[in-house]
């Protein structure tokens, strides 16, 4: 199995996905740790459990043991490429993380080295920051955030986006925040640095909760078709199309995928047929007579 993980790794997507790991680390530990805001999903929940346990359970301590068992659930469904990518930016995300915290001479026990105690500043700053390495972490095949895998394998199950899902969660942190701190001055300031991150990353992957449609144009639509169906386990369609200007017979693919599918669904493309015509558009919503 480390084999086959391993012939595929690409150098490009581990540096930008280290990179991705300390931008948040970065933003988290610098702009929303030291004057208590929270993050969005795990990392949020993280933030929040380290502040109500003893000191010497850090936010890395928990961002590992909350994330790692999710990922490794989401293995079967986004296979073993996508969650060693995962595992290895949240692994770079916590030890970030205890560097800057415990490590480095810069104190942010108190307050921002940046923005002193001005929450806005550290909630804007704080939320673009991380969502700049959430949304690197997802263009480069893995993923800052365990509660997203579990968006995508849980939210078509009980009728709902993945974005939705993601949000219903959040809401439900800052409420359970504001109840266990007793104020509701620091959720409301960590909703906009949930807005913040969810802006960024929408600039950087180009859509948070949209499904992918792909038009695929192939000479081979036969052999595309069957790897794709094989490797997603999901229906492909395919139509019959004229080149406007060659007037020759052509095959067009449609096929609809997430986010964390488009850079395998391209390479399984690009094997069979390289000359290939690939379309990814956005989708707002899916659905199927065959959701469940």
């Amino acid at each position: 199995m480390i084999k086959k993980i391993r012939s595929k790794i690409r150098l490009r997507n581990m540096f930008f996905l280290t990179l991705a790991g300390i931008i948040n680390a970065f933003g988290i530990t610098v702009f929303l740790n030291p004057v208590k805001l929270y993050d969005s999903g795990i990392s949020g929940t993280s933030m929040l459990v380290s502040q109500i346990t003893p000191d010497y359970l850090s936010l890395s301590v928990f961002l590992v043991l909350f994330n790692l068992p999710l990922f490794i659930i989401g293995l079967r469904k986004q296979g073993r490429k996508f969650t060693f990518y995962a595992i290895y930016t949240v692994a770079v995300y916590s030890i970030g993380a205890w560097l800057i915290t415990d490590v480095l001479p810069v104190d942010v026990s108190m307050a921002s080295p940046l923005a002193g105690t001005d929450l806005l500043l550290c909630a804007l700053f704080g939320g673009v920051i991380s969502g700049a390495g959430s949304g690197l972490a997802i263009k480069f095949g893995g993923a800052m955030d365990g509660i997203e895998v579990m968006a995508v394998i849980f939210a078509k199950k009980i009728g709902v986006s993945v974005g939705a899902f993601v949000m219903f969660y959040n809401i439900a942190l800052y409420i359970i925040c504001g109840i266990l701190i007793q104020s509701w001055i620091l959720p409301l300031y960590s909703i906009v640095t949930y807005f913040a991150a969810l802006k960024t990353i929408d600039y950087i992957v180009e859509g948070f909760d949209r499904a992918k449609a792909a038009v695929i144009i192939t000479n081979h639509a036969d052999e595309v078709c069957k790897a794709l169906s094989d490797a997603f386990k999901s229906g492909v369609t395919m139509m019959k199309v004229q080149g406007g200007y060659s007037g020759k017979e052509k095959s067009m693919i449609y096929f609809v995928v997430n986010r964390f599918q488009i850079g395998k669904m391209k390479d399984i493309i690009r094997e069979i047929d390289k000359k290939a015509y690939i379309s990814i558009s956005e989708v707002a919503d899916v659905y199927s007579r065959y959701d469940k």
